[in-house]
This record gives C-alpha cells, sequence and structure tokens, in this order.
C-alpha cells in the first residue's frame, strides 16, 4: 500500500495499484499493452485526427461521482476477526506488531498543508463523510497551524517525494506533521518513526504527490488515511479491501469501514495486545455487524513468500519483460501447488495475462479467462471482471468483433461505477465509442467519446494524457 519508514527495505510499503498502479509501471489502468493489438504499422502511421482528437478540442465538463454505494462485506465475522488481527498486527514485512495502537481521546483532526491540488479538499471532505457516517470515527477537518492536526496531510512532487523515498507512490508516517520533519527525522532518528514502537498514535503525516491526476489523489487520500488511522498490513487473499497490493479496489469498500468501525470501537483501547482484542472481537463484531453469514468459516491458506517475490518480479518496472513473464508462470505455479485457490490465483492469471498480451494473444485471453471465473466466483460482477473485460474489450475491438466489445463494455460499466474508478470508466466508455463507430452509429460513438473525456478528467487529468489514450484506442479498431 504505501511505504511506512523505518519497516525494512524489502518490505518497503509502496502504493502498488493494479487498477491504477504507481510501483509496477502499469500506468493508469492495467496496462492494454495497446500497441500489441494494433496492426505492424504502429501508432505513427495512425491519422493526426487521432494524435489531436476533435473530442479534445473543446474540452466537456469534469464528472464525478454521486454517493457512494459501498456494499457490506459477505464474509462471517469469524472470518472478518482473523483478517482484522492479521491487518492489524503485523507489517507487511512480516515484523510483528505487538500493541494495537489508535488515536485515543477526543475527536480526529485533519488538515491538508497550503499548495494542495484544488481536487483535494473536496474528495477529503467525501473522504471524512464517509469515515463518520460508516466508520464511526468521530474526525473532522481543522486549519492548517502552529498546532499539529491528527493527520496532516502534505502534497509534493513526486520526483521530489521518490528522491527520498524510491517508488513511493504517497506514503504515511507516524510522529511527524511535515515534510521537512519526516527529512530531519530520517537522517537522525529513523526509530522515532517505526509504527511497530507506537503506544498509541498522536501526530501522523500522510505525503501524496500534487502533480498527478485527482483519481490518483483520491486514491492515495483513502489508503493512506485509512492506515493513518488504522490496519498497517496488506492481505492478497482480501477480494473487497484496499488492504491488498492488488490495488483492483481504489476507495474504502464496505469491508474497509467495518474494519475500522471495530478498530475505533470502545471496547478496544490503544496498548491491547493480540490476544486481548482477539478476546474482544467476537462480541465487537456480532454488535456492529449483525447480518454476518453465520456459516462457510474457512482457515485461510498463508500466503508462501515464493509467491510473493513471483508477483513482485512479474509486476516490477525495472526487471526484463521475459523474467516478468517467467515470474507470472511460477506465481500461477504457486498458488496452484499451494492450494491458493482465491484472488491470489487470479491475481497470479490476470499478471500472466497482462504480461504475454504483445507476445501470445491466445495465451493472454486463457489467462484472463482463468482469473475472470475465480473473480466471479468470489465477487459476481465486480471489479476484478470489470478490468478484465475491459482487457478483453480491446483484444475484441482490435480483431474486429464490435459486438462482443459492446457486450464486455457494457457489462464492466456498471462495477467501474460503484468503484469509482473513473480511469476505468473512461477506457470502457472509449473502447465502446470505437466500437459503435466501426458499426455505423457514429452520432451516439460522438456522445460516449464525449462522457469517456468527462471522467477521463477526473481519472487521466491532463488533455496529453487523454488524447494519448483516446489515440492508442482509436488505433485499435482496424
Amino acid at each position: 500500500m504505501c511505504h511506512l519508514a523505518a519497516d525494512p527495505p524489502h518490505a518497503a510499503r509502496v502504493t502498488v495499484r493494479m487498477a491504477v498502479s504507481r510501483r509496477f509501471g502499469f500506468g493508469l489502468l492495467p496496462a492494454l499493452v495497446l500497441a500489441g493489438c494494433v496492426q505492424s504499422t504502429g501508432l505513427r502511421d495512425v491519422p493526426d485526427r487521432l494524435a489531436a482528437p476533435e473530442t479534445l478540442r473543446v474540452m466537456p465538463p469534469m464528472h464525478q461521482f454521486g454517493a457512494p454505494r459501498p456494499l457490506a462485506p459477505t464474509q462471517p465475522n469469524a472470518q472478518i476477526a482473523q483478517d482484522f488481527l492479521e491487518l492489524s498486527f503485523l507489517m507487511e514485512s512480516g515484523r510483528e506488531i505487538t500493541r494495537l495502537s489508535r488515536f485515543e481521546g477526543g475527536p480526529v483532526t485533519i488538515s491538508v498543508a497550503p499548495g494542495a491540488p484544488a481536487s483535494v479538499s473536496g474528495d477529503l471532505d467525501r473522504l471524512i463523510a464517509r469515515l463518520r457516517q460508516e466508520a464511526g470515527i468521530d474526525i473532522r477537518r481543522t486549519a492548517h497551524g502552529p498546532t499539529p492536526a491528527s493527520i496532516t496531510i502534505e502534497t509534493l512532487p513526486r520526483a521530489q517525494m521518490q528522491r527520498v523515498v524510491p517508488q513511493a507512490a504517497c506514503f504515511v508516517v507516524p510522529r511527524v506533521s511535515s515534510w521537512a520533519e519526516f527529512r530531519r527525522n530520517r537522517t537522525r532518528n529513523q526509530r522515532l518513526m517505526d509504527w511497530t514502537t507506537l503506544q498509541s498514535r498522536e501526530r501522523v503525516a500522510v505525503f501524496i504527490p500534487n502533480d498527478v491526476a485527482p483519481q490518483e489523489i483520491r486514491d492515495c487520500l483513502h489508503e493512506e488515511v485509512a492506515q493513518a488511522l488504522g490496519p498497517l498490513n496488506d492481505l492478497y487473499r482480501l477480494p473487497d479491501s484496499v488492504f491488498n497490493d492488488d490495488n483492483f479496489n481504489a476507495v474504502l469498500t464496505g469491508f474497509d469501514m467495518l474494519i475500522l468501525r471495530a478498530y475505533y470501537d470502545p471496547a478496544l483501547r490503544s496498548g491491547m495486545t493480540r490476544a486481548q482484542v482477539a478476546a474482544a472481537l467476537p462480541a465487537i463484531l456480532d454488535k456492529i455487524n449483525p447480518s454476518a453469514p453465520r456459516t462457510g468459516i474457512a482457515t485461510p491458506t498463508p500466503t508462501p513468500r515464493a509467491w510473493v517475490e513471483a508477483i513482485e518480479t512479474a509486476l516490477g518496472p525495472t526487471t526484463p519483460e521475459a523474467a516478468r513473464l517467467a515470474a507470472a508462470a511460477r506465481a500461477v505455479e504457486i498458488a496452484r501447488r499451494s492450494g491458493l485457490d482465491d484472488a491470489r490465483l487470479a491475481f497470479s492469471y490476470f499478471a500472466m495475462g497482462r504480461l504475454s498480451l504483445s507476445r501470445n494473444p491466445q495465451q493472454s485471453v486463457a489467462a484472463f479467462m482463468a482469473a475472470r471465473a475465480i473473480y466471479a466466483a468470489i465477487s459476481p460482477g465486480g471489479i476484478h471482471a470489470a478490468h478484465i473485460d475491459m482487457q478483453l474489450a480491446a483484444f475484441a475491438l482490435s480483431t474486429g468483433r464490435h459486438d462482443e466489445a459492446l457486450r464486455l463494455t457494457g457489462a464492466a460499466m456498471p462495477a467501474a461505477m460503484q468503484a469509482e474508478n473513473a480511469a476505468l470508466l473512461s477506457t470502457l466508455l472509449m473502447i465502446r465509442a470505437e466500437a459503435l463507430e466501426a458499426t455505423g452509429r457514429g452520432a451516439q460513438a460522438q456522445q460516449v467519446r464525449l462522457d469517456s473525456v468527462s471522467w477521463g478528467r477526473y481519472g487521466f487529468g491532463t488533455t496529453d494524457e487523454l488524447g494519448a489514450r483516446l489515440t492508442e484506442i482509436a488505433a485499435l479498431a482496424p
């Protein structure tokens, strides 16, 4: 999820979204590998109208999401209790956290340092409203001033952040309230910023890039503020959470809000041991989640370190392509051999599909379909399947199967809207517009393309990014 200062370098918790990737080089979406689907003439021979799409000459207004519609978790409370303990008492590196820590004694205040992009204020207000309503946390905005807030959000150029914390997209640090303070302590006293030494939380700083798309900033707000408040670990096996390094979910889910509500339940307090929290959780969850199913509890298979290393190699931007594909195949093999027949096996297939698309389209489609079958069983009609349908729709468009592209994009759009993923929604609409154009429905195609730009302004940010994506997808159509 994010880099936690003082955690060992090999366990750096950098935000790694697949859906909006930062660490593993997937760009703003799981890469379409569009060039691999385009005829051999390549993008240089695309007509000029595609390089400067007419759609962008007069920019339509930016679309924004309405009231959130999070889905309630479907796991039994006994399973959620186990997830809570793993999320709260382990670092992502595997280091043990011996005591629970949280903010105590009054409202949690949150401020934004001067210079933040305009989108931050509205997205933060929406997040705070959700935390108050869904997680029951007494949290409120406060002016940035000489008295530090409980949580301070500071934005700065990504390159400046990465000069200090390489590969970090956004991250959260305890016991500091500014970038300058973080830099000083990083040089003089790193242990001060070690999460495992906290007795309770008093001051936390969240650092977010200010030169990326509004959606990317919002996603960082959700992940890092949630971590500032609560759990510090990520689990690849979770299907419906931002506390998962596959990062298909970019905004806090119903599961995440339930975890945070339990984290701040009056029956818990800072300083409690894992055993003490485990003893209290059943009553807490029965109280706050009474409609949870009572059956289907199973002990999840631990994630082998070898699988994590294979996934990190497969998705590492500095690894040669052939080695990445081999690592993805290794992740599939390890997952199958280890009985990880859940989101982890699906994610392994997804990585293989992504990496084999330009080399072996048939293998890629087979891998995507295998991933989709698993995700459909775990979360029918969910965001995971939507990402795969986007990949398959792009492939269908490139092979002239326009009705299939329309079917797949239509199936994926509700999940993209539910998950508030404007970049994915924009891309689906772009593919849909090209399929409509190819089937003689030009007026409808133009309206859909305009809609894609309105969502893309939030999801991609700049006109250049939008133009590049429109051009790439237009180049897919034979």
